[in-house]
């Protein structure tokens, strides 16, 4: 397990800006309460085999006992580097989000479902959308209860929304609560 290099860094940190706007700024300084020391210390981000953890400093203090080839996760998983060297954001990574997302789309009960098995986000699921979404941006899907399912991009700005036919694409699908059971192996 190591730290980021600046490239890396980089990439990490431009994905969750796209998602989190300013507030990735609450993610890099969030106070780590875990550890036997009285002042908090912080969170940080580490590579372990292509994957990026999120993990308090203490926990990694603690984690160089443990040899590289033997340590299989540590943190928070919240995304992976292909071999092409792009980031992606893994499901995991879905309660940061939820927590610090700029952008967010609530889906109607009857959409819950649909969205869960992979599917995009149609205008006639949608039940609310936060104001001055734009085409492109990282936008996290909630139910109407406010339960986080997943995350995506937004295909349409709120503006066109409004205008929008029933079946049309609102949200790109990229991630959802239902990949636990699809992909098990995987994560």
């Amino acid at each position: 397990m190591r730290a980021l290099d600046e490239a890396e860094t980089t990439a990490v940190f431009e994905k969750l800006f796209k998602f989190t706007g300013n507030n990735l700024k609450n993610i890099i300084e969030k106070p780590s309460h875990e550890g036997p020391d009285k002042e908090p210390g912080r969170y940080c981000f580490r590579l372990q085999k292509n994957r990026v953890f999120y993990v308090s400093e203490s926990l990694v203090k603690r984690a160089t006992n443990i040899s590289r080839e033997k340590l299989i996760s540590l943190g928070i998983c919240i995304g992976k580097f292909t071999k092409g060297g792009s980031f992606h954001l893994t499901i995991q990574s879905l309660n940061l989000l939820a927590d610090n997302g700029k952008h967010k789309v609530w889906l109607k009960p009857t959409s819950e479902m649909s969205f869960l098995y992979g599917n995009h986000v149609l205008k006639g699921g949608l039940g609310r959308i936060t104001e001055n979404t734009v085409a492109g941006d990282g936008v996290v899907v909630f139910s109407m209860t406010d339960v986080p399912l997943g995350f995506g991009i937004s295909a349409k700005s709120t503006q066109d929304c409004r205008k929008l036919d029933p079946n049309g694409i609102v949200v790109l699908h990229q991630s959802d609560i239902g990949e636990y059971l699809r992909m098990e192996d995987d994560l």
